[in-house]
């Protein structure tokens, strides 16, 4: 009994770890038969397969070039600031190139001012102020994630952090029209330094004819009307010593006669005028080179007028062209030694003008 006990225990043991020969012919049916290679060939190697997945793929590749649009959708505000900021940082970082190349030209031997366009000139002028105003800016947004702090911050004080490169069409015409104004409201403290020195010129004068002359402009600019070029010529002497020469100007004349021409009231005051004046006849010296002032684009004929002390919103351009002829008639016959002359012309031949009044004194 014992015996027949242990021999049933062995067959038990026996068939439960034998493989049996139905599991073995199945493997060996799965691995060496074609039928699983063609499955597996129906699932990936199929045409209607391969379509699918080329289609996956297209629809992936269109939503990536159409992604832009989504988002500008999505939000329009943000990627409208995002275009204008990254599309400003192109245009500035060309134009400080070529402000460099400007540098190093007018710095090698035998150049000089005549060389450049008008443009350029232009440029040479402007650049360094917007330079000293983005700088810190686009420093700060070449930080780690610092961009995306920064660009909110400075377009909600675009005016104060940013320069034109950076603004939209509408806050160009916003700003530049605030910015002029701000240099108006300067003409009038001027006008009155000029006649505060008419009785000077009346008693220690060496002209007695220049003194009526001037006598007779300071009264038509008091009542509402511009001399023209030529009567402002045939005082030209005036602007040669004092009263008027930039050495003999009260120290509130120059400073007021500096934020007329958006420059700081810093340092060197008189000597920065003085280069002022010059750059300004070098830019009328190119407006003639270039064919005259009746060759320029309407955009460089506004700028012209707005550089000079002339609002040119709202005014033809055939006006624009009158009253910037009569500003290089005025620089045409200015040399170093009556600078101060030129420095005047945006009170002389503007303090008058309706489209530079009204931005003063708006109607309520």
């Amino acid at each position: 009994m014992a015996l027949s006990l242990v021999v049933r225990t062995c067959r038990f043991s026996f068939c439960r770890f034998a493989p049996s020969k139905a599991l073995t012919s199945y493997r060996s049916y799965g691995n060496n038969t074609p039928a699983r290679d063609a499955h597996r060939k129906s699932v990936y190697k199929t045409e209607e397969a391969k379509r699918i997945r080329f289609y996956i793929l297209n629809r992936f590749i269109e939503y990536l070039k159409n992604y832009d649009k989504i988002l500008e959708k999505n939000f329009p505000t943000t990627i409208k600031t995002y275009r204008t900021f990254t599309d400003g940082i192109k245009t500035f970082s060309l134009e400080t190139i070529e402000y460099f190349k400007i540098v190093m030209m007018l710095n090698s031997s035998g150049g000089s001012y005549a060389k450049l366009l008008r443009r350029e000139i232009e440029l040479y002028h402007q650049m360094p102020k917007d330079m000293m105003k983005v700088a810190p800016v686009i420093i700060f947004s070449a930080l780690p994630f610092a961009f995306y702090v920064l660009l909110p911050l400075v377009y909600t004080l675009p005016k104060q952090l940013l320069t034109a490169h950076f603004w939209t069409p509408d806050q160009q015409n916003k700003f530049q029209i605030e910015y002029f104004r701000d240099r108006l409201v300067h003409n009038k403290p001027v006008f009155r330094h000029l006649q505060s020195q008419l009785n000077y010129i009346k008693h220690y004068g060496k002209n007695k004819t220049q003194f009526e002359k001037w006598a007779n402009i300071l009264g038509l600019l008091g009542s509402g009307i511009q001399p023209t070029a030529e009567d402002i010529l045939a005082c030209k002497d005036l602007f040669m010593d004092e009263p008027y020469h930039l050495l003999y100007l009260s120290r509130n004349h120059v400073f007021h006669l500096l934020r007329v021409h958006n420059l700081h009231a810093g340092w060197f005051r008189r000597t920065r005028l003085a280069d002022r004046a010059q750059v300004l006849i070098e830019m009328d010296k190119a407006i003639l080179r270039e064919g005259g002032v009746h060759n320029l684009p309407l955009n460089a004929l506004s700028k012209a007028c707005y550089i000079r002390g002339l609002n040119p919103t709202d005014i033809s351009s055939d006006y624009q062209v009158k009253w910037l002829t009569q500003w290089i008639k005025v620089s045409s016959q200015v040399d170093k030694d009556n600078l101060s002359l030129l420095l005047h012309c945006p009170i002389l031949l503007g303090y008058n003008e309706p489209s530079n009044w009204v931005l003063v004194y708006p109607k309520k």
